[in-house]
C-alpha cells in the first residue's frame, strides 16, 4: 500500500481525526472512496474503448506491455524464437582470448606460447626481442628500459 508502515498508518489516521475532526471524517472517507471509484471506472471505460476502436487484431493488447521492461520481458525474454538462449550460452570466452592472443602473436611475429622454450634462443640470436619472457638481470643505470611497442 504505496509503502506505508503500520506506523506512518496510524500516523495518518490520527492526523485525518484532528484536522477533519470525528464528524466530518466519515463523510469525507466516502468522498474519497466515491472519487477513487469513479476514476478507476473511467480508466476502465477508456482502455475498452481503445480496444473497440483497435479491432480484433488487437484483442489480446495488454496496456501493461507499453511499459518497455514488460515489452522486452515478454516478446524477447520469454520466447526462444530467436535463438537467444543458444547465443547467450554458445559464449566461450576463455576459448575466443586464446584465439585472439594466437592471432596477435601471428601479426607480430612471435611465436606460440607452447613453443617459447625452443625459439628462445633463436629469438636472441635474431636480434628481435623476446616482449614477452622476463629479463634476468634488472635494468643497470643509466640504462633505458626496453621499448614496448604494444605498450604505447
Amino acid at each position: 500500500m504505496l509503502d506505508i508502515g503500520p506506523l506512518e498508518l496510524i500516523t495518518l489516521i490520527v492526523l485525518a481525526v484532528l484536522i477533519f475532526g470525528p464528524d466530518k471524517l466519515p463523510k469525507m472517507i466516502q468522498d474519497v472512496s466515491r472519487t477513487l471509484r469513479k476514476i478507476r471506472q473511467f480508466s476502465e471505460n477508456a482502455k475498452e474503448d481503445i480496444r473497440t476502436e483497435l479491432g480484433p487484431e488487437f484483442k489480446d493488447f495488454e496496456f501493461e506491455d507499453l511499459n518497455p521492461k514488460t515489452f522486452v520481458r515478454k516478446h524477447v525474454l520469454d520466447k526462444d524464437e530467436l535463438g537467444l538462449k543458444e547465443i547467450r550460452n554458445g559464449f566461450d570466452f576463455k576459448s575466443e582470448m586464446a584465439e585472439m592472443a594466437e592471432v596477435t602473436d601471428a601479426a607480430h611475429g612471435r611465436t606460440a606460447p607452447s613453443s617459447a622454450g625452443s625459439s628462445a634462443g633463436s629469438s636472441a640470436g635474431s636480434g628481435t626481442p623476446d616482449l614477452l619472457k622476463k629479463r634476468e638481470s634488472g635494468i643497470q643505470p643509466g640504462e633505458r628500459p626496453p621499448y614496448d611497442a604494444d605498450a604505447t
